[in-house]
């Protein structure tokens, strides 16, 4: 496995692939993903290098000191329960630039609360709850 953090323009259809098995990803499209892509402040994608192949992918956005949020932590059905989140995980949250960040917070499903403590991930946040204004129909 190989680490990554950039995503070359060819691995834009592997990346594609990892999205369509994602709930909240599956509607992407290229054009998107590829703005969505320039717009990241970091990028973690993990190759198998025997095939090539895109296998694991996450982002973050941050401002370097108080916030970083991880988003879009995919990877490839085929791939799950090998290791490849915690690599990526790992690489996250290990990151020099994230280092001094005060606050990494990620959005994840209850079910997955247990998986993101080995991190040190908490849902125990105050009062605060996530509210969202989606603009797509």
């Amino acid at each position: 496995m190989e680490l990554r953090e950039w995503l070359e323009g060819e691995r834009l259809p592997q990346l594609m692939e990892l999205f369509a098995a994602g709930w909240w990803t599956a509607d992407r499209v290229p054009e998107g993903v590829a703005a969505m892509l320039e717009g990241s402040d970091l990028v973690f994608a993990l190759v198998h290098r025997p095939d090539d192949r895109l296998v694991g992918f996450a982002r973050v956005l941050t401002d370097g000191v108080y916030l970083a949020v991880v988003l879009d932590v995919l990877v490839a059905p085929d791939a799950r329960g090998t290791g490849v989140g915690a690599m990526l995980m790992d690489a996250v949250v290990r990151h020099p630039r994230l280092a001094a960040v005060r606050s990494v917070e990620l959005v994840c499903q209850p079910e997955l609360f247990p998986y993101y403590r080995r991190w040190g991930f908490t849902e125990r946040v105050g009062r605060s709850t996530l509210m969202r204004l989606t603009r797509s129909s």
